[in-house]
């Protein structure tokens, strides 16, 4: 089985891009996020055609999930308030970031974390408490549920110094602060390891770049999309890359796509 997950930054400006992509690289599940559009409104037709079975949970102009499926997704969960209940969750699920669903006895959850803006500011104690619901409701699946899951999407965190093109005043940057890395540390404590790292351990493979002072070209990127595993389908893992072939195509979103092969 092949996972993928795309920050695609609107899916209906990229929506070609995206098919074609599929057409070259049918992959079993596609997990979107930044899909920008509100569920009535989403492009279902192009993606239904490609013979892909589309859950979406989306808004407005902001943020958005998707998950893209060739066999029927069962068990979908939209938001953590299904799993962690409306009065711990509180407001959380306002903003559409989190889509999970069993596809071949693999839990796919979907996410888009928040970026935070800067540190200290409300939006960043806000990504640290969306994160902290975020294990909570990681350790409730694995608690409660007998499948294995992929934890995917966009984290928006650079986890080690060699996923940054330069790492330099890190500990000042949003998206790499030493308290983003250690929250989403504990995150992966409930039992999940990064698949793009149990195969390529040298810096330099990014899945973001800057729209700006030709981030793309001179590859000053950062590696913030992700896969983490639960220890078996760590082990059944045969390979994991970034695709940087639609970061070159005329108006990309500025993510890659990245995905996992999973044998069962």
């Amino acid at each position: 089985m092949q996972i993928a997950t795309w920050n695609v930054n609107s899916i209906r400006t990229r929506q070609q891009i995206v098919t074609d992509w599929l057409k070259q690289n049918p992959v079993d599940v596609l997990c979107l996020q930044e899909t920008k559009v509100r569920d009535e409104q989403f492009p279902l037709a192009p993606f239904e055609s490609l013979g892909y079975h589309v859950y979406i949970s989306g808004q407005k102009s902001y943020n958005g999930v998707a998950i893209f499926s060739k066999e029927p997704v069962t068990d979908i969960i939209f938001g953590f308030s299904p799993i962690l209940g409306d009065n711990l969750v509180r407001d959380f699920d306002e903003q559409k970031r989190v889509i999970s669903g069993v596809i071949d006895n693999i839990r796919v959850v979907n996410l888009y974390v928040p970026n935070g803006s800067a540190i200290g500011s409300e939006k960043y104690e806000y990504k640290l408490g969306w994160l902290a619901l975020l294990k909570q409701y990681l350790q409730n699946l694995k608690e409660n549920q007998s499948t294995e899951i992929c934890i995917c999407g966009d984290f928006n965190i650079a986890l080690e110094d060699k996923d940054i093109y330069n790492s330099k005043n890190k500990a000042k940057h949003i998206m790499s602060s030493p308290v983003e890395r250690e929250v989403l540390q504990d995150v992966l404590t409930v039992g999940l390891q990064d698949a793009f790292r149990k195969f390529t351990t040298e810096e330099g493979h990014y899945s973001w770049w800057d729209y700006r002072a030709a981030g793309f070209q001179r590859n000053r990127g950062w590696r913030i999309d992700h896969h983490y595993l639960t220890p078996k389908l760590y082990e059944q893992a045969t390979k994991c890359w970034i695709d940087i072939e639609p970061r070159k195509l005329e108006k990309p979103s500025d993510h890659a796509p990245v995905v996992v092969e999973i044998e069962q």
